[in-house]
């Protein structure tokens, strides 16, 4: 396992166990599976890694309890737990209800590394004006909490805000060579970089998505390295970047957690070619998955009144992320604006220039939407 110095002579492992993803029963979507979640968090302890990241609201708060209690049986000094804060929060008196809890849920006395959950534009303010970073300084005073953070998934200029309140011991932010590539992810690193905080990265492998690409681009990295799975591209392509504390993976099967201790059992940083490589493996995917829309409204004759092209944006973002959290927007659309709306009559489909089966692609939104409502 691949250590990073950090305060106090304190060294985290470079691997940190996400548990988000812990694996649920059947037919359950927050009853942790106890028995494959404490198999998977013993072999993570065993291997070397000893940065376990959670947060008040994962699995209706079923993470922490069993993260709590799955590394009970370890000396508490032996591992680090991060956890959160959430951004719903509305009072202060909340504030320290929801601390105290995660404290009993957890069942220890202090969290190592304590974070503001998910800095954005529509959290910033709350976070602010309930004074949450001065609460966590008090417990920090107080030895309940051992160093502050934040995550977040906002812009540059409102993580450089809040990242200059005050002096951070580390903050958590989306990090994977896709973003790298296609979002503002770059700007996000180079904003704590310049402010010397130690980064925490969360999806690395964006939610599983760069763990399996499409034919085309799998097969051209399985072409550079043969041996290698798709996933540990990714992960090799965070650790090849300074700064970096932690990478979290959400590992709910044995299978990634075999990879992943493999993968972060040397150092093994990415070459200019490799850069490269994956630069144009990114583009493939875009290319294989993408609707190529050009917005130039020739569907716009949709019997519906649909916004064709808007709706065909959604749903490249889906096509890309395969998360059904990509289509959440379309929820604030009135319902005969809808994906679910397209009646399959072809108008579009008949009229557009770059032959997309519109109607296909509309029914496909329609369908994931339905199933990320179960």
């Amino acid at each position: 396992m691949i250590y990073r110095d950090f305060k106090d002579g304190k060294k985290t492992s470079l691997l940190g166990m996400g548990c988000m993803r812990l694996a649920t029963l059947p037919n359950t979507h927050d009853e942790v599976d106890y028995a494959l979640a404490e198999k998977l968090i013993d072999t993570a302890y065993q291997n070397g890694v000893n940065y376990f990241d959670t947060a008040y609201v994962y699995l209706s708060g079923n993470s922490e309890r069993v993260l709590g209690k799955a590394l009970s049986k370890y000396p508490r000094e032996s591992y680090f737990i991060a956890t959160k804060m959430p951004g719903m929060v509305k009072t202060k008196e909340d504030v320290e209800r929801v601390f105290n809890e995660q404290l009993e849920r957890l069942g220890v006395d202090y969290i190592d590394f304590y974070l503001c959950h998910n800095v954005n534009e529509g959290s910033i303010d709350t976070f602010m004006n309930l004074e949450v970073p001065q609460f966590m300084e008090r417990m920090k005073a107080e030895g309940k909490i051992r160093y502050l953070g934040f995550s977040s998934h906002g812009q540059p200029e409102t993580l450089r805000r809040f990242a200059s309140l005050r002096d951070w011991d580390f903050a958590q932010i989306q990090l994977n060579y896709f973003d790298w590539f296609r979002s503002s992810t770059k700007a996000q690193y180079e904003v704590l970089r310049e402010l010397n905080i130690p980064i925490v990265v969360m999806e690395p492998a964006r939610g599983g998505r760069l763990a399996d690409l499409t034919e085309g681009s799998n097969a051209l990295l399985k072409a550079a390295e043969p041996d290698r799975s798709i996933a540990s591209w990714a992960f090799r392509f965070v650790k090849s970047l300074p700064g970096i504390q932690v990478i979290l993976s959400g590992m709910n099967a044995e299978n990634q957690m075999s990879d992943n201790l493999a993968t972060f059992s040397q150092e093994d940083k990415l070459t200019d070619a490799d850069l490269e490589l994956l630069q144009n493996a990114v583009d493939m995917l875009v290319k294989e998955v993408s609707a190529p829309c050009t917005a130039c409204r020739y569907c716009s004759e949709c019997p519906m009144e649909l916004d064709i092209p808007e709706l065909l944006k959604t749903y490249n973002q889906y096509a890309i992320s395969k998360s059904g959290f990509a289509l959440m927007g379309l929820n604030n659309l009135p319902e005969d604006k809808r994906p679910s709306a397209c009646i399959g009559c072809g108008t579009c489909a008949s009229a557009c220039p770059q032959n997309i089966q519109i109607p296909d692609l509309m029914a496909e939104m329609a369908e994931a939407m339905s199933r990320f409502r179960r």
